[in-house]
């Protein structure tokens, strides 16, 4: 039973005056946060929060602590009753500070003004390692993406070696991987009845650490997977792949086995997921009582340019199972989709009417992709066990409902709210959804739903990712043909041509993915200049932990087939690659061959 002591609306509390002035002698879970603090469901530190305000204790936020002081920050609010949350935020730091190229980026988007140094690299680590200093017998939890991607042993592009689990080089006694809601719910209502933390070991989704001689703790209804230990995976590139292997097929699973990966004098072991969230869990989550704004504390320091970009859209859905190889979503938030109610959603847009900068423009109704809500398997039974990385590729599943019709609908509902006056689609279509070239059950619907979104909802650039154009680099990427992009572009432009619209499509590419070679990159030129193309949106490959692409960068082979894969690993391989996608900019830049093309695909 939840205790009722905390019940009420406004600010999380972030500091001992906010503390203070809301009658609270003490708190119960203390959390520091990579990020500045933005009160709204798209962030995980203020999910987070709210959650366990939901379940009745009293929570605080400590954002951008000071590292570099006397860690004023790390003292100020005392010590917790139950337990210290620690999160890099958002995004991971790595990621947030550094080009592909490695080179640190001047400003960052989770602070106040985009101001860059507000943060360390791994401030999980950082973060956890000052309160264990300080407060050796308080437990910490850790959690958010740089966390969750890194739960077991990892290839980290920016130091260019292989890590241990981040649960040994913080020190923290747990991790939450993805989505936290449900594991943090569990373990608030386990500590209530006074169950120790440190007897929590079989709580689902959560990583813990045990001596290397200790038996997995008992659960009876978990298959156990014993992976490679870190040292063996350090010595032999083969046994890290092989442990990638088991951690990916586990991870796509609705019901997945417990992992266990010695390192050191420790076993890390991971346990299962919980079952996927039901529609009233996911809008329970949205449906707390955020402020919808970043901290007052803020005001006067600068827009937070994350904030801007999201503060007019609205999350309809987690999760993702396209599967692509560089990406780290279905890991993180699953391969089922979660789905809101509509109710839920139009509920958020009704509340997004009424913010005083409002002037009738939606700047996106999506998610991870932004065509993929209420989908879902026909039969959820052959799901279960499913270890699949996409339920898209190499084809796409029979038993997949791929239906548009519910999402077209709700599109038409958002835009009947009064205060309305267009909803734009900001996020990545998976246009292979759309076309029975690729899906053999796409028909009226879908054709319905792209005219629905080229006519109403595009903003004037429609995005996508084909991501690049040479077959075989699609196929390390798991990504459909190059030609359903055309199939796409022929269709926008009769569209936008029947509707006398202004808009263009814009297109997303990669350049130095595993697989790729400079006269891929030629191939990719050649192809796009014929569609009339210059590309913008673009992106030099980023290594980042626990994906199959990083895996492949890492090894030198596919972990799947064991075939060696060509990478461009050097900054001056990357950085030509990239340069290729820039033709325009350069008068006489020649297309011809080079040297480097007798790298491929290991020649």
């Amino acid at each position: 039973m939840k205790n009722q002591t905390v019940f009420r609306e406004g600010w999380l509390p972030t500091t001992n005056k906010e503390v203070e002035a809301l009658g609270w002698d003490s708190l119960d879970v203390i959390i520091f946060s990579g990020d500045a603090y933005v009160d709204h469901p798209s962030f995980g530190p203020a999910v987070i929060g709210r959650i366990i305000e939901d379940e009745g204790f009293r929570v605080a936020i400590v954002p951008q602590p000071n590292w570099q002081d006397d860690l004023r920050d790390f003292r100020k609010l005392g010590r917790p009753k139950y337990f210290f949350g620690v999160t890099a935020g958002n995004m991971d730091s790595m990621v947030n500070h550094y080009t592909a190229a490695r080179r640190l980026r001047s400003d960052d988007a989770y602070t106040p003004g985009g101001k860059a140094g507000f943060r360390p690299d791994y401030p999980t680590i950082v973060y956890t390692n000052i309160l264990k200093q300080l407060y050796p017998d308080v437990p910490v939890l850790i959690g958010g993406i740089e966390a969750s991607m890194r739960r077991l042993a990892h290839y980290d592009y920016w130091k260019d070696k292989l890590e241990p689990s981040i649960l040994l080089s913080s020190g923290a006694d747990m991790l939450v991987y993805g989505m936290g809601e449900q594991p943090v719910r569990e373990i608030m209502r386990l500590l209530s009845k006074g169950i120790p933390f440190s007897s929590l070991k079989t709580i689902p989704q959560t990583a813990i650490t045990i001596g290397i001689e200790e038996q997995l703790p008992v659960q009876s209804s978990w298959k156990n997977i014993i992976l490679h230990s870190y040292e063996s995976s350090l010595k032999d590139k083969k046994l890290f792949a092989e442990n990638f292997v088991k951690f990916e097929k586990e991870s796509n699973k609705i019901i997945a086995a417990r992992l266990a990966e010695p390192s050191g004098d420790k076993k890390v072991v991971v346990n299962p997921p919980f079952l996927p969230m039901t529609e009233e869990e996911a809008d329970s989550t949205f449906d707390l009582p955020y402020m919808y704004l970043p901290h007052p504390r803020y005001n006067k320091k600068g827009e937070i340019p994350a904030y801007e970009m999201i503060k007019f859209s609205v999350n309809i859905h987690r999760g993702c199972f396209g599967g692509c190889s560089f990406c780290a979503i279905a890991a993180h938030q699953g391969k089922q989709i979660i789905s809101r109610s509509e109710k839920s959603i139009l509920t958020e847009i009704e509340k997004i009417t009424h913010h005083p900068e409002f002037k009738g423009y939606l700047s996106d109704l999506g998610g991870p992709s932004a065509n993929m809500y209420g989908m879902k398997g026909k039969d959820m039974k052959l799901c279960q066990t499913c270890p699949r990385p996409s339920c898209i590729w190499p084809v796409i599943c029979k038993n997949l409902n791929t239906s548009h019709k519910q999402l077209t609908d709700l599109y038409r509902k958002a835009d009947r709210i009064e205060g309305i006056k267009k909803s734009f689609i900001g996020s990545g279509v998976r246009y292979d959804l759309l076309f029975p070239e690729w899906n053999k059950d796409a028909g009226r619907d879908e054709s319905e739903y792209l005219e629905e979104l080229v006519t109403k909802h595009v903003s004037g650039r429609l995005k996508v990712a084909p991501e690049h154009t040479a077959t075989d680099v699609l196929l390390y990427m798991r990504k459909a043909p190059f030609d359903l992009f055309k199939k796409l572009k022929k269709r926008f432009d009769a569209i936008k041509d029947k509707h006398n619209l202004n808009y263009e499509i814009v297109p997303y590419f990669i350049s130095s993915h595993p697989g790729c070679t400079d006269s891929d990159m030629k191939d990719l030129v050649a192809e796009v200049k014929t569609l009339g193309i210059k590309p913008e949106q673009v992106q030099d490959f980023t290594p980042t932990p626990m994906t199959l692409s990083t895996t492949m960068y890492y090894t030198g082979f596919d972990p799947f087939s064991g075939k060696k894969v060509y990478t461009a690993r050097s900054s001056e391989d990357k950085k030509r690659q990239k340069e290729f996608f820039f033709w325009y900019k350069k008068p006489g830049f020649n297309n011809g061959p080079t040297k480097h093309d007798a790298r491929r695909k290991g020649k």
